[in-house]
């Protein structure tokens, strides 16, 4: 469905765009970053969920974004998750991220969960009542996805879920979670199951302080889940997670967090431009300094080079059902890479660009600061180290480098 489709399907009852009309999905977007920009100050200083945009995404329906039109959602593609999430980190790269992995997950639940789960949270999340939370972390697996050392039990048609994770973006404000679990009948630790959770089903309990030096909004804390769910509430069928993730979790996440790190990079590149075409403020600058222009310019060519590479990422995935070949999953894990580094690198080159005042203190209206803070986290969001080992791997099944 096309951006104009969705922006066709029924809107919230209190929401409007001109003349009362159905709300864009840009103006959606635009009014969850207004309510972010808003409480940006305090979910900064005090490192706090942004509860209000998560309020504003539960309004617009933007959490309802991927999910079909038929059943509620308003019926987005891939395409629309990427323009959301650049729009999105343009303000604040916690609430950009925050929002993608909620579509990431929302997906695998359209794609994967079957009745009567499927019947039960697609209009919940249509309606904004279901944010979703990512239990894939583990202790002791090195970051590595496909493994799950903790076991699910069955018994009696129901499972036991007893699950310890040190990061959960969201966990504490989520209305649900996609878990991953090693599988009830598993021979080896990558025999890893999905399975949904509402918060009612479980007992969570935080530990720990969240105080990172960026994407401090994002309050991944450490949590514990035990509780029983019905054994439906499985994705696919046991074992079934690496498809999963191959399918979805994979692509997604790295399109949504390449969107909002290039959002986030391109805020911090147009507050710039805005602050030098001041008139109040222009003459410290020299305009003229060849130095000084060719840092804009590689500011500029980096970003461009990372929006290139995302909308042809993103049109492959959108076009592909199996993206499993190998030129398709090192184009993914390449458009990650390069999208962690060269937003940070554009943000590097601006600090350069404006010096100290701008550049570097926090009370700039540049914010450099903070997208600096905030973006050094792409490189580590699921490590690029183990991606690059990851691509070595692939580019040996590639002999011919073929193209994506």
């Amino acid at each position: 469905m096309t951006t104009a489709a969705v922006q066709k399907t029924k809107a919230p009852a209190d929401g409007g765009g001109p003349a009362g009309g159905t709300p864009s999905l840009a103006e959606r977007a635009a009014s969850v970053a207004r309510v972010a920009e808003q409480d940006l100050a305090r979910t900064e200083r005090d490192a706090v969920f942004p509860e209000q945009a998560l309020a504003e995404m539960r309004r617009t329906g933007l959490l309802g974004l991927l999910v079909p039109a038929a059943d509620g959602g308003l019926g987005g593609t891939v395409a629309d998750l990427v323009d959301v999430s650049m729009i999105l980190g343009r303000t604040d790269m916690s609430v950009a991220m925050i929002f993608a992995m909620h579509c990431q997950q929302s997906e695998a639940i359209v794609r994967y969960a079957s009745s009567p789960l499927r019947e039960e949270l697609l209009p919940l999340l249509a309606s904004g009542d279901l944010y979703l939370a990512s239990v894939t972390t583990e202790p002791g697996k090195g970051g590595h996805l496909f493994r799950s050392y903790a076991p699910l039990r069955e018994a009696g048609g129901t499972l036991e879920i007893d699950r310890t994770a040190p990061i959960v973006t969201g966990g504490t404000m989520a209305d649900g979670f996609l878990i991953t679990m090693r599988s009830p009948e598993a021979t080896a630790d990558h025999h890893v199951s999905l399975v949904y959770a509402h918060r009612r089903q479980l007992r969570v309990e935080s530990a720990g302080q969240w105080c990172p030096m960026g994407m401090r909004a994002s309050h991944s804390l450490p949590l514990t889940l035990t509780g029983t769910v019905p054994a439906h509430q499985v994705l696919g069928e046991h074992g079934a997670f690496h498809r999963i993730a191959q399918g979805v979790f994979g692509p997604l996440a790295h399109l949504g967090w390449s969107a909002a790190w290039l959002g986030t990079a391109c805020g911090a590149l147009s507050r710039v431009l805005h602050l030098l075409r001041d008139p109040k403020v222009r003459k410290r600058f020299d305009l003229g300094s060849e130095l000084f222009l060719t840092r804009l310019s590689r500011s500029r060519q980096r970003l461009d080079g990372v929006h290139a590479l995302l909308r042809r990422t993103q049109e492959l995935v959108a076009g592909e059902t199996d993206l499993s070949a190998p030129g398709i999953q090192l184009l993914l894990n390449n458009l990650k890479i390069t999208a962690a580094e060269e937003c940070h690198a554009a943000v590097n080159d601006l600090v350069d660009a404006v010096g100290l005042r701008h550049g570097y203190l926090q009370d700039s209206p540049t914010r450099l600061e903070k997208s600096l803070r905030d973006l050094r986290s792409a490189a580590l969001n699921y490590s690029n180290d183990r991606l690059h080992l990851a691509d070595g791997q692939l580019c040996l099944l590639d002999p011919d480098v073929n193209f994506a």
